[in-house]
């Protein structure tokens, strides 16, 4: 398995020696970068001697730094955070799903594409519209390459994670949201990384090829589509 980061190599390191098994590898690479994500999946592809499955969970999620509310942001901030929000959220998904999808065609083998989407995509992120319309184009992305990719034995699906308790996610839980985060859920809690892992495990596998072109929502029940 191929782990790929951004730029915390220690994170990287620390996810492989949890591992189980045996030739793992971290590879690091900007992938809005269309340059950069073509050297990260090269290498992936080198190392591993090919590349089957394919996790899209790179992204530039919600944060102070990224924040461009209309009624707030410049004009300014609000390019910067269009740019880097979408050129990673939507076209490194993009990108690296074209070149594993090339890879498999011409090996003539199936293969497994599962973006890792939001529930921003339907309820909406006032503070961060740039993230709500990068995933809610993940999803219909994922759906046009579910029908383009069929022909190939290629299975592409979207999981939408609702808030999920990670270590990026801890100060928010413990401070004064957290019991409002925890109330958007009817079990009054919010999803945890190895319940997603869980889930994307599955939509990774043979038993879930019929369920191309879906996206799940996961999200606790804390917003419903209608």
């Amino acid at each position: 398995m191929a782990v790929h980061y951004g730029s915390d190599s220690v994170a990287a390191e620390e996810t492989l020696r949890s591992m189980t098994g045996v030739g793992h590898i971290a590879v690091g690479g900007d992938i809005g970068d269309p340059e950069s994500a073509a050297e990260v999946l090269r290498a992936a592809d080198d190392a591993l001697g090919g590349i089957d499955i394919l996790i899209n969970n790179a992204a530039v999620a919600p944060a102070d730094d990224v924040r461009h509310r209309v009624d707030e942001a410049s004009f300014e901030q609000w390019q910067a955070a269009w740019r880097r929000i979408v050129d990673v959220d939507l076209l490194g998904a993009a990108n690296l799903t074209f070149l594993v999808a090339r890879r498999l065609i011409d090996r003539g083998a199936p293969g497994f594409v599962v973006n890792v989407g939001s529930r921003g995509a339907y309820r909406g992120e006032p503070e961060f519209p740039a993230y709500g319309a990068a995933k809610a184009g993940l999803h219909a992305f994922g759906q046009s390459m579910a029908v383009a990719l069929a022909p190939h034995g290629i299975v592409v699906t979207t999981i939408a994670p609702g808030f999920v308790s990670t270590e990026r996610q801890s100060a928010k839980l413990e401070g004064a949201a957290g019991e409002d985060l925890r109330a958007q859920s009817p079990f009054g809690r919010v999803g945890t990384p190895e319940e997603v892992a869980a889930a994307v495990l599955f939509l990774s596998s043979p038993a879930a090829t019929w369920s191309s072109g879906g996206v799940l929502d996961f999200n606790g029940a804390s917003y419903l589509r209608s």
